[in-house]
Parts: C-alpha cells; sequence; structure tokens
C-alpha cells in the first residue's frame, strides 16, 4: 500500500511538474510590476482548467537544479567570443528582515554604504559597448561550500576560458586585485584593468617599494613595478571633487583614451545590478530555502537577459519594456473600468 501510495504521489508530482517550465516563472518576473510570490505568479495566470497553483511556482523553485550553465546556454548566441570586456563585479541583494532566510549573510552594500543583510551575487558580464550580457554568476556561501568571494572570482574566469572566450581586457573592482587573481588572469593570456588602492606597494626606477599613492604617477600612465606581480601601468585620475583613484593594467602599451573607454564600460555592470533588481524582482523572493533561492536569482539573471535582448535589438529600455506590458493593463481597464460609485 506504501509503494502504491509512493508511486501516485510521484505520478502527481509529475503531473504537476508540467503544469509550470522555468520559463513560465522567468515571464513572471518580466511582467510584474511589483510583487514576485509564487502566489501572485499562479494569480495571474491566464484562464485556465489546469492553470498551475502557486504550489506549482513553490515545486519549480525547489525542484530546479541551480546552474549559472543553463544561462551561459542562452547567453551563448548573444556574445562574440572574441573580443569585447569582461567585467566581474558583486552586488548585495537587500535582505534586511530575512532571518531565517539561507544564504543570507552580513555584506557591504554600496547602495547603503555600510555593512546590510543579504545575499550577495558575483556577475561576469561580457559587453563590447552596446550589449551588456550577463554570462555566469555566483552566489555567496561560504558557511557550507568554504568558498570566498575571490574563489568565485577566480572559477568564473576558469569557466569563461573554458568555454572559448578570449575578451580584450578584464575589468573588475580594486576588491579583486589580489596577486593571485592578477597572476591567474595572465596565466590565461588576457589583460586586465582595475583600481589599486593606495597603499599598493610599487618600485619606479627602482627606488624602492613605496605606497602607489606616494609614487609620482603621470595620468597619462606610468610604468611601474608592482611588488609580487611585474611590470604594470599605472594612470593617476583626479576627479573634479578632488579624490585621486590609480587606475592600473597590464597591457603596458595601453593609453589614456583606451583606459577611458574601457572605464566607461565597466559600468555596464552597475546598470545591469539595477536592472536586475528594479526590473526582475531579484531581491524580492520570499522563500526560506537556499535552493528556491538560488533558482529565483538564477531566473531572474534571465529574465534581465530577455529584457537587454530586446534593448539591443529595439532600442526600447528594460524600464519602457516593462512599462508597456503594465500600460496595456491599464489600457484594458481604463476601457472597462470595474469599480465604480453607484
Amino acid at each position: 500500500m506504501e509503494g502504491r501510495a509512493a508511486s501516485a504521489g510521484m505520478m502527481g508530482f509529475m503531473k504537476n511538474d508540467v503544469k509550470c517550465q522555468d520559463t513560465n516563472y522567468i515571464d513572471f518576473l518580466i511582467a510584474s510590476p511589483k510583487s514576485f510570490s509564487c502566489t501572485e505568479a499562479a494569480k495571474v495566470q491566464p484562464e485556465s482548467q489546469d492553470a498551475p497553483a502557486h504550489d506549482a511556482f513553490t515545486r519549480l523553485l525547489r525542484r530546479l537544479e541551480p546552474d549559472p550553465e543553463t544561462l551561459w546556454a542562452e547567453a551563448r548566441p548573444l556574445v562574440s567570443l572574441e573580443g569585447g570586456l569582461l567585467v566581474l563585479d558583486d552586488s548585495t541583494l537587500d535582505k534586511p528582515y530575512a532571518h531565517k532566510i539561507d544564504l543570507v549573510s552580513r555584506h557591504w552594500s554600496g547602495k547603503h554604504h555600510a555593512v546590510v543583510r543579504g545575499i550577495n551575487l558575483t556577475t561576469l558580464l561580457w559587453t563590447d559597448g552596446d550589449r551588456h550580457i550577463p554570462c555566469d554568476y555566483r552566489i555567496y556561501d561560504h558557511e557550507h561550500d568554504g568558498l570566498t568571494k575571490n574563489d568565485h572570482f577566480r572559477n568564473m574566469l576558469r569557466a569563461a576560458k573554458s568555454r572559448g572566450l578570449a575578451p580584450d581586457c578584464v575589468a573588475f573592482d580594486g576588491w579583486y586585485s589580489a596577486l593571485e587573481n592578477l597572476k591567474l588572469i595572465r596565466g590565461l593570456n588576457w589583460h586586465w584593468l582595475t583600481r589599486l588602492k593606495i597603499n599598493r606597494r610599487v618600485n619606479l626606477d627602482r627606488q624602492g617599494n613605496k605606497a602607489v599613492g606616494e609614487t609620482a604617477i603621470e595620468a597619462a600612465g606610468t610604468i611601474v613595478h608592482l611588488e609580487g606581480y611585474g611590470l604594470i601601468r599605472v594612470f593617476r585620475i583626479v576627479s573634479r571633487d578632488g579624490d585621486t583613484e590609480h587606475w592600473a593594467t597590464d597591457d603596458l602599451a595601453m593609453d589614456e583614451l583606451t583606459r577611458l573607454v574601457l572605464a566607461e564600460r565597466t559600468w555596464a555592470i552597475e546598470n545591469y545590478h539595477r536592472g536586475l533588481k528594479q526590473c526582475c524582482g531579484v531581491e524580492r523572493c520570499q522563500a526560506r530555502v537556499g535552493r528556491a533561492q538560488r533558482n529565483h536569482i538564477g531566473m531572474a539573471i534571465r529574465a534581465f537577459l530577455r529584457l537587454e535582448r530586446h534593448f539591443y535589438a529595439t532600442g526600447v529600455s528594460w524600464y519602457e519594456a516593462k512599462a508597456r506590458i503594465i500600460r496595456g493593463a491599464v489600457r484594458a481597464y481604463i476601457a472597462q473600468p470595474l469599480y465604480k460609485l453607484p
């Protein structure tokens, strides 16, 4: 009896499983203006006798195998393996009230300029200046997998190499400018571009190692020896408000104009983070289980990929594309309003 009951339960699970696919959830993330719960996903499904209930979406988030390879399979036709810029950066998905949600820990937030509770997401983005395609991602979970943010950084670069990507340069924040990371990129035969903290030690004209902030660096670039690494070119950039930044690259022939173009392209990942949060609801999942959170994040990134592809093909921004969906519903309501005074 127990065996037959289990078999019947599995058949019922498989039947419900067919009702709801990952594309159903992705389409919901693209169309929904505010609420991103499984309950809301079920409520907005087209009318049907066999429409998926909220339990079907809940099971979807728990049964899928979280795998960045699915993202790469969809992103591959949209990128050029040769050339372009690879940008890596992380972002904290705000979870200020999440005390029982897996994957949540304390991370620095550029938005709040403080350490906050959230899920840390690191993304590898490919861009040629026009297209901004997320190719890979990792979620910080050091308690269970023992991997640091730098481990995720290096693993994504190795994966990119194995997939045949050959970018003109790899750009990343100074947080990831550790020697082990720089040497890995050199070993992959790629160039890198990053910012150095003012206390990084360099040697100019064999005068001895001292902090780059105390070294005579020109705006057009100065070749120095980075302690523990080798020769690099450093650019000293002074902003309008007087702040000083030191950009560095292992491409000794890079000029200031090329550095400026690449630096501007690195902002693509900041726009990606903004679009992912505002248009795809990546922070809004209420599930407690880590597997469900991972699947929600992965499908939110795939939703962004669809909005970005549409933007590149039509020139319609992510925000406008999403607004057009909502406008259709508003227009239909105005044509036949439901709520009136007697």
